[in-house]
């Protein structure tokens, strides 16, 4: 039984270090006085983020957001950097986006109109 667990954890090691750094739960900004908890996984070849639970000031709050994507299609460009698209809930834009990774911190821009008008966030890892 001992090296049925062993080949099994052996197993199981190598898929859970090749994570992505950008996979995880992270907690945007507050935007327009609301802020979420984002789940981002893999999604083809990309990453996508999901909104799993919002907040309004400091409680939980049942947002008609939940549940949607609003990191999409982040394409890894090396060195910690992202590049896809983002949606901005509060004023239902899509956004080209970019994220930089630095450890449990995330800086996520997005731009419309040829990078005219942008935002930028930074977000915290829950986990």
């Amino acid at each position: 039984m001992k090296h049925i667990l062993l080949a099994a954890a052996l197993t199981v090691a190598p898929v859970l270090a090749s994570a992505d750094p950008i996979e995880g739960i992270w907690q945007t900004q507050p935007d327009d006085g609301a802020l979420a908890h984002v789940r981002i996984a893999p999604c083809g070849p990309a990453f996508c983020g999901t909104i799993i639970r919002s907040f309004r000031d400091g409680k939980p709050h049942d947002s008609p957001n939940t549940g949607k994507q609003i990191v999409i299609d982040m394409v890894p460009q090396g060195n910690g950097t992202y590049a896809g698209k983002v949606w901005r809930p509060s004023n239902g834009k899509t956004y080209t986006g970019k994220i930089a990774l630095q450890g449990d911190a995330m800086k996520l821009s997005g731009c419309v109109l040829g990078g005219l008008v942008c935002a930028k966030q930074n977000w915290q890892r829950v986990r």
